[in-house]
């Protein structure tokens, strides 16, 4: 146990090396590919959020007029 405490700031340096080596590998985008996937997100999100919002008010008057007839 004691060989692992003594180990320790070792593995940790060695960690840190191969953290800067794996991050040297990464290829990071472009602004333009950033901008362009951005702007797919907003708006997926905006037409599955109206999407929703029309399921929703859909089902909640088919409820209502469900709740009603009773």
């Amino acid at each position: 146990m004691l060989d692992k405490v003594k180990e320790a700031p070792r593995n940790f340096v060695s960690f840190c090396g191969d953290v800067r080596t794996e991050l040297k590998k990464v290829t990071w985008p472009s602004r333009k590919e950033v901008y362009g996937t951005t702007i797919v997100v907003i708006v997926t999100v905006f037409f599955f959020g109206m999407y929703l919002f029309v399921i929703d008010a859909l089902l909640r008057n088919s409820i209502q007029r469900v709740f009603g007839f009773f």
